[in-house]
């Protein structure tokens, strides 16, 4: 099986009332733990590398591993750069295979954004590659901004309708709330906003700074309108939380494989839980 454009799985999610997951991996372990639970689940699942995890892998490698998994999947799976804010290695990704490519240009004005985007949609479509945008910013939950300064990095419902209108991408990335990384308090999402963009935006819409978010919020913020919830940070913690506990349990183990094992077992179970969270299980047909 070959990857699936992220834009076709977020299509069918939209049309069916559900979310697909989209999972960060950086290394053969996580990847496995992705796949296998999308199979226990019969889920399409998105996987996703980051330009840090490109950096630490190399692009290479990790095309070559998700290929690998795509080839005896048994559930579509798309191939996603995640916040890639670098046109060239944008097309780097599509050359290398990538189903999916992000390009983060939400940290600059309205109409460079827009111009940014454009751009990389012109590579994109040659190769039928599915591109996702942001509009507004998410903050990483160590930032020390106040109220206020959080709601005007929301992402402004007419300015969603214009971007979308302007470049015609595959889903949007909003900002409502969510952070990257571990959160310090619960997050308060702003639905009401959420509501608002889904109403004037048509394409799909992805939330991101998933992990940590209340089961709660996820299924509104789903009956709201999202279709890909990103999620890095809660298999992280999984994964490495079983390492420092086979570590603790036989410290003069030196045999990785019999530390990673667990680990990666540890993050089967939460990209399982997420997936029947976001009513994608049972979805891969």
């Amino acid at each position: 099986m070959s990857f699936v454009p992220a834009g076709v799985l977020l299509r069918a999610a939209q049309s069916g009332g559900y979310a697909v997951g989209a999972f960060n991996f950086n290394n053969l372990e996580i990847l496995q733990a992705i796949v296998r639970a999308a199979e226990a689940e019969k889920a399409p699942v998105i996987l996703q590398a980051t330009p840090g995890a490109i950096r630490y892998a190399g692009l290479d490698y990790l095309a070559a591993l998700a290929r690998a998994a795509a080839k005896n999947a048994a559930v579509p799976l798309a191939l996603h750069l995640d916040h890639g804010t670098d046109p060239g290695l944008v097309e780097e990704c599509v050359r290398a295979g990538f189903s999916s490519v992000m390009i983060d240009g939400s940290k600059l004005p309205l109409e460079k954004n827009i111009a940014l985007t454009r751009q990389v949609l012109e590579v994109a479509r040659r190769a039928g590659v599915s591109v996702e945008a942001e509009l507004g910013r998410i903050s990483g939950t160590e930032d020390e901004i106040t109220v206020a300064e959080r709601e005007a990095l929301f992402t402004d419902p007419e300015e969603a309708r214009f971007f979308v209108e302007q470049t015609g991408v595959d889903s949007l990335a909003v900002a409502v709330g969510t952070a990257h990384g571990v959160y310090r308090g619960e997050p308060r999402l702003d639905l009401e906003r959420l509501s608002k963009i889904r109403e004037l935006v048509p394409v799909p819409l992805v939330l991101h700074g998933s992990s940590g978010v209340p089961d709660d919020a996820i299924r509104e913020a789903i009956a709201r309108g999202v279709q890909k919830i990103n999620i890095d940070t809660d298999i992280r913690l999984a994964f490495l939380g079983a390492v420092r506990q086979a570590l603790t349990e036989k410290p003069g183990e030196i045999d990785p494989r019999k530390i990673l094992s667990p680990a990666r077992e540890a993050a089967v179970e939460v990209v399982r839980k997420k997936i029947r969270l976001f009513g994608s299980a049972g979805k891969a047909g």
